[in-house]
């Protein structure tokens, strides 16, 4: 199953660089189908039949072609090429399905995708350094920074009105936090 990528121009180590799309979350049926719990905000355009995206296993990077898909409770489940049996698809369970950077759309202005935010650092608008961003999680109305700092982590909710300045060249978000947002996991 898949095609080894480090023959396909990838480097060792450029798993890292990839962009996370989805995870598998299980196995569906016995025709080798998987759930996927989507990671991205186009998931009809990124999980639809012909597309390709890469899994990692053990040390090899793998392409799976997405053979057939459909929405069900607004999770894809999807066929990839060359994955026929439950057995197939359960070996691919929880495995993180990432694209290549090359093939990631530019966004409009302002808009971010998760990938970028992570590792920048978090500072107040008056200069405290708060901590780095550790990952994004989307929620009820709005995604949340998960910043990690020294005592533990804070949720910021991204929003206009808080996150004031995202700065991707100088991987800088300035925040103006409403009061006691900081203190509440303290």
């Amino acid at each position: 199953m898949g095609l080894g990528a480090w023959g396909m121009g990838f480097e060792p180590g450029a798993w890292e660089d990839f962009v996370i799309v989805g995870r598998v979350a299980r196995a569906h049926g016995n025709r080798g189908e998987v759930i996927v719990n989507p990671e991205t905000d186009f998931p009809e355009a990124r999980f639809r039949p012909g597309s390709e995206v890469f899994v990692l296993r053990g040390d090899r990077i793998e392409r799976l072609t997405i053979d057939a898909a459909r929405f069900h409770r607004d999770r894809p489940v999807v066929a990839f090429q060359g994955v026929s049996s439950m057995t197939e698809a359960e070996a691919l369970a929880g495995a993180e399905l990432r694209v290549d950077p090359a093939a990631v759309t530019a966004l409009d202005a302002g808009a971010f995708y998760r990938h970028e935010l992570l590792g920048c650092r978090v500072e107040t608008v008056g200069g405290v350094v708060v901590g780095e961003v550790a990952r994004v999680e989307h929620g009820p109305g709005a995604d949340r920074l998960v910043v990690e700092r020294e005592r533990g982590e804070v949720l910021i909710p991204l929003a206009r009105d808080i996150c004031v300045n995202i700065d991707l060249a100088a991987r800088r978000i300035v925040i103006e936090p409403p009061e006691g947002l900081l203190e509440l996991n303290e």
